[in-house]
């Protein structure tokens, strides 16, 4: 963040709340037509970039010199002129009309300008990535097989990204960040001000606080929790992280540990209805499913990935005898349930949503709710100094979003204008001999390599656009194959090298952040396994009879379990090599099962299942009695 001093702060203050301010307009009036909604959208968030983000690591704590105040003033026209001609744009025939001399240099002009914002707001590696996409523009008349494509001369090239509206710059996936998502990230914004955060990491306390691995658990499920209203990973880790870390810390965890907890349960978050780091909203753009659909769909899949990683953390500070929180350091259960009305804005929105209201409606009435809500005490009272700071917040929040949806729309425009995606899918689909496992691990492969770096829509949006065809072209259905893109897209957020969210953590616990990050994953890494089921099983994803349903979680819920017992080297007791593999083994031919509907679904493998995991969850409560007992009959020395 760059040195502002008090004018320049109050400016570029009010400027972002201008534009918090006028996506609450359209989202109660109605938006405009499409290059006005976002041309206006960019047009304050863009320039917001150069002032906000320094080029360099050595230039964070320096003042705003002059340089980026003239990029700044540059980077507003482009998007001023898109959204003042719009009615001569829309009604241009594409890849027909000539493109404008003034057209040719504001959009030159408006690549490299986001392309340096992408690098400095989002993640330089996304700036390169996109960068690598022009360079194959060039050279793919001279490349062989799937990947050569025509030339383009360089008036196409500036057509396609700065002036048609289904894909480039202010294309479809701009347009979700001009609408859904601002409205959300202004929802968030609310939420955090009026300390909604500090209520989800006080009732994780209550809730899992005193048992083994409390104080991880109080992470995993505090950072779930808010997590399913932020949208950005790394934003989740220093929200929830600055209490859960250090609290890990205090009580012995080690420090790689406790910022892998928080990053893991933090990147987890980008799964978790209603918001899913944006994600469901392009994903709704792009396929058409109705955003309510995919939300439902996602449901169990996320908190599976939750359930694993609290076991995860349960075997492994059960192995190290890791302790809870004492009572004198929780809060008590009379101040929870005298907070607990800060949940009401959430159930609001889901309740909207479920009832088929717009996503928009019910964002507009879940803010309207917080704000009301905020004068029930008098420290988040929204004054008018605290509503300008939180619509300050909104559109500092909104920034990286609309730069990485912006940048990712630049790529989407280069692989269906070239026809990549069709070659890629071609390569996939030879490469795996037409079997869908093995295409399915190449897609994987490629949403980890996209993701590394890059926040998860973008990532989402690149890999389905790349790997998206070959699933769909072997069977795949459309609502699981993108599912799967997007789950892995996400979990990228904590695989090594480049994994984001463990580096914030880790700057946070003081640990090493390759460790972090490798540790990150290892407890994430159970969660690999539930889009593998998904793909096969849709029960999974809420489509079946409710026994169909329930007996595919329990058996996904039996998988994890193994899977996390063999990680964390524990199950009920520390394991040796043998039986570390023995439980791999288990959690394979059970995960193996439930990709099999007819035969999972068959009454012995239910009985089975239902018994298997009966014998898991009672167990502790035996040893316990069986210890008590012990204790009770044993006589005085």
């Amino acid at each position: 963040m760059k040195n502002l001093n008090t004018w320049q702060n109050k400016a570029i203050g009010t400027w972002l709340v201008i534009i918090s301010m006028f996506q609450l307009y359209t989202a109660t009036v109605g938006i405009f037509q499409p290059r006005i909604q976002r041309g206006i959208h960019l047009l304050f968030l863009l320039p917001a970039a150069f002032v906000l983000f320094p080029a360099s690591k050595k230039q964070v704590h320096e003042k705003v010199g002059i340089f980026n105040w003239f990029l700044a003033l540059l980077s507003i026209f482009p998007p001023l002129y898109i959204a003042y001609f719009h009615e001569r744009l829309t009604e241009r025939l594409e890849f027909v009309d000539d493109v404008l001399t003034i057209e040719l240099v504001l959009g030159t002009l408006m690549i490299v300008l986001l392309l340096e914002a992408v690098r400095r707001a989002v993640v330089p590696a996304m700036a390169y990535l996109i960068a690598a996409f022009f360079a194959y523009l060039y050279a793919a008349p001279y490349l062989p097989g799937v990947f050569y494509a025509k030339p383009v001369v360089f008036a196409e090239i500036v057509e396609m990204q700065f002036l048609i509206t289904d894909a480039g710059i202010f294309g479809s996936i701009t347009g979700v960040s001009a609408t859904f998502v601002a409205l959300f990230v202004i929802f968030g914004a609310f939420m955090e001000v009026t300390k909604t955060g500090q209520f989800f990491t006080d009732l994780a306390c209550r809730i899992a606080g005193k048992s083994n691995g409390g104080p991880a658990k109080i992470a995993v499920i505090s950072s779930g929790l808010f997590g399913s209203i932020s949208g950005v990973a790394a934003a989740n880790v220093y929200s929830t992280g600055v209490f859960t870390i250090p609290l890990m810390k205090k009580l012995g965890y080690k420090r790689r540990f406790a910022g892998a907890v928080e990053a893991a349960a933090s990147t987890g978050g980008m799964l978790m209805p209603p918001v899913m780091g944006a994600g469901a909203f392009v994903m709704a753009e792009i396929t058409g499913i109705s955003y309510v659909n995919i939300v439902i769909a996602a449901m169990l899949g996320s908190l599976l990935l939750y359930a694993s990683m609290v076991v995860r953390v349960h075997y492994t500070a059960q192995k190290q005898k890791l302790v809870g929180v004492e009572e004198e350091d929780m809060v008590s259960y009379k101040q929870i349930l005298k907070d607990s009305y800060l949940l009401i804005p959430m159930v609001i929105l889901v309740v909207l949503l479920l009832k088929g209201y717009s996503p928009f409606f019910a964002a507009t009435a879940a803010i309207a709710i917080v704000f009301l809500m905020s004068f029930i005490k008098k420290e988040t009272r929204m004054t008018p100094a605290r509503l300008f700071e939180t619509l300050r917040l909104s559109g500092h929040n909104m920034i990286m979003i609309a730069l990485a949806c912006a940048g990712a729309g630049m790529v989407v425009a280069i692989v269906t204008h070239t026809g990549l995606a069709l070659g890629i899918a071609t390569v996939i689909t030879n490469w795996s001999g037409g079997l869908i496992f093995p295409a399915m691990l190449l897609v994987m492969l490629t949403s980890l390599v996209m993701g590394m770096g890059l926040p998860c829509t973008p990532a989402y949006i690149i890999a389905i656009t790349i790997g998206g065809p070959a699933l769909l072209a072997m069977g795949v259905d459309m609502l699981p194959a993108h599912l799967f893109v997007y789950y892995f897209a996400v979990l990228a957020g904590v695989t090594p090298p480049v994994c984001v969210p463990a580096f914030c953590a880790a700057s946070i616990a003081k640990s090493k952040p390759l460790q972090t990050g490798f540790e990150a994953f290892k407890l994430a890494l159970a969660g690999f396994l539930i889009p593998y089921v998904f793909v096969f099983n849709q029960a999974l994803l809420m489509r079946g009879t409710p026994l169909e349903i329930i007996t595919v979680t329990l058996m996904v819920l039996i998988a994890i379990i193994f899977f996390a017992g063999a990680l964390s080297g524990y199950f009920f007791k520390p394991l040796n090599l043998i039986l570390q593999i023995n439980l791999f083994i288990l959690a394979g031919l059970t995960t193996f099962l439930c990709t099999k509907p007819d035969l999972l679904n068959s009454p012995m493998i239910r009985i089975l299942g239902i018994l298997v995991l009966a014998g898991i969850l009672s167990r502790p409560l035996w040893l316990k009695f069986r210890g008590t007992n012990k204790a009770t009959h044993e006589p005085n020395a």
